[in-house]
């Protein structure tokens, strides 16, 4: 009896505890499916924050301009204010004492050279008889040119030129004896931006200052003195040594400039209405630029890069940009923290903040840009750590937040040789353990959820089981025993049971089950040994996606195919992609039964099962070099190297259409009817294309070779076609376009045409060429070359797209090869100039510019050489095409206006983020127009709906968002900020900010900054 008590106890208890556990088992699936519904509750949250901070803003946009101009700031706009504080380690200062110094110093030196009108034995002469007078000048003159200065009454000088003169750069003794050291490569884009924003602020005070001098002098001897003085100082005597390289090669000789390149001079002749060249000033334009929109994805070799947010927002990146995208809303943001392209994504588990890795890079002048990982915050796009800097080689390949301690540590992969794997404490900066995996590639790299010392890593010809404690990673390889080991292992996933499955090149899916035989002493871990073979896909298993069902989505490569696998891993649905859309890189799960799908032709489709696919992204997958803009609607067309011709919609940013021609596009220009578009290749055919039917009008060859331009004359009458073959070909055109008569064919240059344009009247065309010649032809006298070029000095010219002439010469950097500006443009309504270089760079400058170094405003998202640059039609836009990144960048022009509430050292959101580490002195009220001359409109309806592949915009009323300007603007310290007019802060209190990184955690502090493109939104910090 008492044996049978026993055993009846035994069995009891074993049944007690079976039970238990199996409420263990359910209350952990509990707790997990809350911790979920946290998730997406408070990202949601977060989203209703930001949305209702931008209703609040835009709702009373009277009543608040009003009061700025009021100079009061409303309780709406501290709250505006105190919610764009979030800077990348900016705070507001006052300027120190060197940089007030500096300021003031650099008023005591123009930044160009003497006329040649003197000989060199008068300006001798003339400086060593006066030279006590110009230092007596320039003594009283310093401690004055920062102080306040009363507007000057009429004197007898002769009135200042409108635009102010250059200073010296911050920083340059005034005495000094010798000249500014010139950049090794042009002005530097990084790190010298801070050394050109005074241009303008502290010449305007050095000119109030002499003014306020020659006020105060009493008797007319000394202001005969005191002018004669001021003019020396205005046009000092720089001796060659002296000079800058700059300087030297673009100097005044009498009616003409002479400039030089690579030792070539280039001579450029002064227009009649220039009465002194000395007094010409270029300052930087009013107008800015704030990126709008970013057409294009990189799908053709990155991996698992599409996700999206509980927001409702796609996010994936393109060139330098990670791209918030709101397909239902037709909205994007933007995060511009990188400085190069970024390769790889992940999503921490509270689905708001966002880790991103980037490649190496090398700036303008040589010097690398260390690859690294920037962790931001997904609704402020504030960036929270930059990880990495010194200690990766040459790029991030993959990386992965952990998931079992809520993303506290974040796992990243370095596309160096060895391929090292590190983990880190990113929340401080901590890297905790590093190892070399294997000198093969590896493809990825993910935290298993529910072990938080695992780690596992896969790619060509492995698998790799790390076992992570402390600062040590241990190694264990997947053995794949009896079955057949695959070239690639390209991914992997995690299923409920903690199971690991892989995807192979040989389209297997492998379940990898940790075993239960406890490891030899001194063996490491316990091994995964492969429990379950599944087939799955014809050629390659690209991509694997979890879905919060439990079901599985898998992603084929040769065969096209996403299937749906059911707990089991049973084939459920499939659905095959389209081949026009490439093979899949990348798919994740969507709203409802939706799933996202990205592919190797740059495409991001948005289907189900049932209904099929939609495209919401799109771009070209090879360089981009064509670009026209549309003479009178809202569209511009693009074409490259991947044959594709496609014509895009500025104001639903979507593709009106697409066509493939049989050879790569080069260049393209509308006819000024809009009717037809005429396209250049590289084989010196080039075709007619009919704007609305894409049908082909007329086809004709010119030459063997590339053809660089293809330009309309104004009244549509003549078109001019650049070769590579030196020659420029003229063609009378007829019936708007559709008809083409050989006329004539300029020949004259010895190197290939880059850019051309066209006289109003279509009697003259001004042309560059490859070996730096400024030529001008006579078209109505049989396409002669005109050997006198001063007689064409002042020729009005229709479009300014030459990069050589005495209006345009101003933009080229100091040390320049000839090569490194690709494409100008002016504006049309003459205002400004945009520019596209080879250092991934669009600048914006005031037109015309013609004094050497003259400032910029400069702007980051592209990744590669900036091909080409054009104005929409109203000049409400600019749109600019990468090279290598095959993206397609548009930037919406915003114009500042003068600051009219002074504060000491306030900065805002935008602000904050353009200059990290220049002082502020003012702040403004903005006003946005759909141009830079009218006042604000709505956009204009769009002119034909889009292509059926992509949905129509949802209808809004809404006023445009206050825009920061996007990328990276240099200019001066006085130059007021693009925002809403905020109240002072002291220097003590930073702005409010709870996700802010250093100044010394940028690589640059003008440069790597994010921007957001939403403005007034509360900073946002998730729970950690």
């Amino acid at each position: 009896m008492d044996g049978f008590t026993g055993s009846l106890d035994d069995s009891m208890s074993g049944a007690s505890v079976s039970d238990v556990q199996e409420r263990l088992v359910s209350l952990e699936l509990r707790v997990q499916q809350q911790e979920d519904e946290l998730t997406v509750m408070k990202a949601a949250l977060a989203d209703v924050l930001r949305r209702l901070a931008s209703s609040e803003e835009s709702a009373t946009p009277t009543s608040s301009t009003k009061k700025q101009h009021g100079g009061k700031g409303t309780v709406p706009l501290r709250e505006a204010y105190s919610m764009s504080c979030i800077t990348n380690g900016a705070s507001g200062r006052k300027p120190s004492h060197r940089e007030r110094d500096s300021a003031s110093l650099s008023v005591t030196r123009k930044d160009t050279v003497s006329s040649a009108a003197k000989s060199g034995a008068e300006r001798r002469k003339e400086v060593s008889s006066q030279r006590s007078q110009m230092e007596e000048i320039q003594e009283r003159e310093e401690p004055l040119s920062t102080a306040p200065v009363p507007s000057p009454s009429p004197s007898p000088s002769p009135s200042p030129s409108p635009n102010p003169p250059h200073s010296q750069r911050p920083g340059q003794p005034a005495d000094s004896s010798k000249g500014p050291p010139p950049a090794k490569r042009g002005s530097s884009v990084k790190r010298g931006s801070g050394m050109e924003r005074s241009h303008s602020s502290t010449w305007e005070s050095g000119e109030e200052s002499r003014n306020k001098l020659v006020k105060a002098a009493s008797t007319s001897k000394l202001l005969t003195k005191m002018m004669k003085n001021s003019d020396r100082h205005k046009d000092p005597v720089v001796s060659q040594a002296k000079m800058s390289t700059r300087e030297k090669n673009s100097q005044a000789e009498g009616n003409h400039i002479k400039m030089f390149m690579r030792g070539r001079p280039i001579t450029m002749f002064i227009p009649s209405d220039v009465e002194n060249y000395e007094e010409v000033r270029t300052e930087l334009p009013t107008e800015r630029l704030k990126l709008e929109w970013v057409y294009g994805y990189r799908g053709r070799d990155c991996r698992a890069n599409v996700w999206l947010l509980p927001t409702g927002e796609m996010v994936y990146f393109i060139a330098s940009v990670v791209v918030l995208f709101n397909y239902e809303e037709r909205t994007q943001r933007h995060y511009l923290g990188h400085t190069d392209c970024v390769k790889c994504l992940a999503i921490h588990p509270d689905k708001i903040r966002i880790a991103t890795g980037q490649i190496a890079g090398v700036d303008k002048d040589g010097r690398p840009l260390q690859p690294h990982v920037r962790v931001w915050d997904s609704v402020s796009l504030s960036t929270l750590q930059v990880i990495g800097l010194g200690t990766f080689e040459r790029g991030v390949g993959s990386l992965a937040f952990s998931k079992a301690d809520s993303g506290q540590h974040l796992s990243v992969i370095d596309d160096c040789n060895d391929h090292m794997l590190t983990v880190w404490d990113w929340q401080k900066k901590a890297k905790i353990a590093e190892i070399k995996t294997t000198n093969e590639v590896v493809l990825a790299v993910e935290f298993h959820p529910t072990d938080p010392n695992t780690i596992v890593t896969c790619g060509k010809s492995h698998i790799f089981f790390w076992t992570w404690s402390g600062s040590s990673l241990a190694r264990k390889q997947g053995i794949f025993g009896k079955y057949e080991k695959p070239k690639f292992v390209q991914c992997l996933a995690f299923l409920s049971t903690g199971d690991i499955l892989t995807g192979d090149s040989g389209g297997i899916m492998l379940v990898w089950t940790r075993t239960s035989v406890e490891p030899a002493p001194g063996k490491g871990p316990k091994a995964y040994q492969i429990s379950r073979q599944v087939r799955a896909h014809e050629g390659s298993v690209f991509t694997l996606c979890q879905m919060r069902s439990g079901t599985l989505l898998t992603g084929g490569g040769k065969d096209h195919k996403i299937i749906l696998w059911d707990h089991d891993l049973r084939p459920e649905r499939e659905i095959e992609v389209p081949d026009q859309y490439g093979t899949i890189r990348a798919v994740a799960e969507g709203k409802g039964e939706e799933f996202l799908v990205g592919t190797s032709r740059n495409f991001i489709l948005r289907g189900t099962f049932n209904d099929g696919f939609q495209v919401e992204v799109q771009g070209h997958t090879d360089e981009l070099w064509g670009l026209a803009s549309h003479p009178f609607r809202d569209l511009f067309l693009t074409c490259g190297q991947d044959r594709q011709v496609c014509l895009w919609n500025s104001v639903d940013h979507c593709l009106e259409w697409s066509r493939l021609l049989e050879e790569h596009g080069h260049c393209a220009d509308f006819h000024p009817s809009g009717a037809v578009v005429a396209i250049g290749t590289h084989s010196g055919k080039w075709y007619v294309l009919d704007a609305d039917t894409t049908d082909l009008v007329a086809i004709h060859t010119d030459g063997n070779e590339q053809l660089s331009l293809m330009r309309f004359s104004v009244d549509g009458t003549l078109l001019a076609v650049g070769s590579h073959d030196n020659f420029i070909y003229l063609y009378t055109v007829a019936e708007k376009g559709r008809k083409y008569t050989r006329y004539g064919k300029c020949t004259g240059h010895s190197s290939y045409i880059t850019h051309l344009d066209w006289s109003p009247d279509n009697s003259f065309i001004m042309s560059n060429s490859g070996d730096y010649e400024i030529l001008y032809w006579d078209i109505p006298n049989g396409c002669k070359l005109i050997r006198n070029r001063s007689e064409c000095k002042d020729i009005d010219w229709a479009t300014y797209t030459c990069v050589l002439g005495y209006h345009v010469f101003g933009v080229w950097p100091e040390g320049s090869d000839g090569t490194d500006i690709n494409a100008l443009v002016r504006s049309h309504n003459r205002k400004v100039i945009a520019l596209a270089d080879d250092f991934c760079k669009v600048h914006l400058f005031a037109y015309p510019c013609s004094r050497a170094k003259a400032p910029s405003h400069k702007y980051s998202a592209h990744s590669s050489h900036v091909t080409n640059v054009s104005f929409l039609y109203s000049d409400s836009h600019l749109v600019s095409t990468g090279g290598k990144d095959t993206s397609i960048m548009q930037w919406r022009l915003v114009e500042k206006t003068p600051s009219l509430v002074p504060s000491d050292s306030s900065l805002s959101l935008g602000e904050g983020l353009l200059h990290n580490s220049t002082p502020r002195r003012m702040d403004s009220i903005l006003t946005i127009s759909s141009t830079p001359t009218e006042p604000p409109t709505p956009l204009p309806a769009p002119p034909a709906p889009c292509g059926s592949n992509t949905p129509p915009p949802t209808p809004t009323e809404e006023p445009a968002p206050l825009p920061t300007a996007n990328g990276t603007q240099e200019s001066s310290p006085e130059t007021p900020p693009l925002t809403e007019l905020t109240p002072p802060h002291s220097e003590s209190t930073p702005p409010p900010s709870d996700s802010t990184v250093s100044l010394k955690d940028s690589l640059d502090p003008s440069d790597d900054t994010a921007t957001p493109s939403d403005e007034g939104m509360p900073p946002f910090t998730p729970p950690s």
